[in-house]
């Protein structure tokens, strides 16, 4: 790797900066001052959604922090995301027409008049997946959404978009860690120039989701593994969250941190003062287990 990449291109005028802020948890007590905070320690990629029912509170937020800082709006990069609906859950999938409507309400809470990237949230949709992904095409085309992707979508999700001649997405948005690599997807997503991004990058940590109230489907193996990374931390001197962090940025993809602690906020900000040698990364390609605690890569749609 040649200088640190702080950015990754999404499409000819769009790029996505590599650290991005996550708000999946956080509550709408603490959103506002997590992202105006966030901005203030220098995030400039802000991530939310319309599942995540924070996105009034993460536009304030955005709004604080944007001031606070003296920022114009095209110095942040936000990405939101379509909630496509989930037969198995009786929710209906959502149509082109609602899929536009919907983007139009995320716009409204968060007080944007565009977003930087806008993601069908996981591939729900079944015979509808095709119309939602034609009305993020729409979405582009009107700049309502400057970038548009999906995520948790698998090979054959992104083959479906292929085979029906639309132009691919620009970005998909999966669980990536060491111990969920997805080799295959990833080699399919480079084919199409579908830019990863990854989340719950810190899944190995021995503290991800201890929380009451944020039930993870991590196995025992993995929980009696947490301190797997802890030895190959110190030899860096940084923190195991960092490491992780470095070895999704090293790879080539935009990480999703998130923290309410001050200290930590900035530590999972500074990942470009080291670099994890080839050994080590040989080393952490071996750890794959397949295809991690987030989702599955199914669709319980078709």
């Amino acid at each position: 790797m040649s200088g640190p990449q702080t950015t990754f291109a999404l499409n000819s005028d769009t790029s996505i900066p590599a650290i991005g802020f996550g708000t999946y948890l956080i509550s709408n007590d603490d959103a506002e001052t997590a992202i105006s905070s966030a901005i203030a320690a220098g995030y400039r990629h802000i991530d939310t959604a319309s599942g995540y029912g924070n996105e009034e509170t993460v536009g304030a937020g955005i709004r604080k922090g944007l001031q606070a800082e003296g920022l114009p709006r095209a110095d942040l990069f936000v990405t939101a995301k379509l909630w496509p609906g989930n037969p198995a859950w009786g929710d209906a999938p959502k149509t082109g027409a609602q899929t536009l409507e919907e983007c139009d309400a995320s716009l409204s809470r968060l007080g944007l008049e565009y977003v930087d990237l806008y993601l069908i949230h996981a591939p729900y949709g079944g015979d509808m997946r095709l119309e939602q992904w034609r009305a993020l095409l729409d979405l582009q085309a009107s700049g309502k959404a400057r970038s548009i992707g999906v995520s948790n979508f698998n090979e054959s999700h992104l083959d479906e978009i292929s085979a029906a001649g639309l132009p691919m997405p620009d970005a998909n948005q999966i669980e990536l860690h060491p111990w969920s690599q997805k080799p295959g997807l990833l080699a399919h997503m480079a084919a199409h120039n579908i830019a990863p991004i990854a989340y719950s990058s810190l899944v190995p940590l021995s503290t991800w989701r201890t929380e009451p109230g944020q039930d993870s489907a991590k196995t025992d193996d993995m929980k009696a593994d947490g301190a797997a990374f802890k030895g190959m931390a110190q030899k860096y001197g940084v923190s195991e969250a960092q490491l992780l962090l470095r070895w999704g940025v090293q790879n080539g993809y935009a990480v999703l941190p998130k923290s309410l602690n001050p200290e930590r906020l900035a530590q999972n900000l500074d990942l470009f003062s080291f670099t994890i040698d080839d050994a080590d990364m040989a080393q952490m390609a071996t750890m794959d287990r397949g295809d991690g605690v987030a989702w599955a890569s199914g669709d319980p749609s078709k």
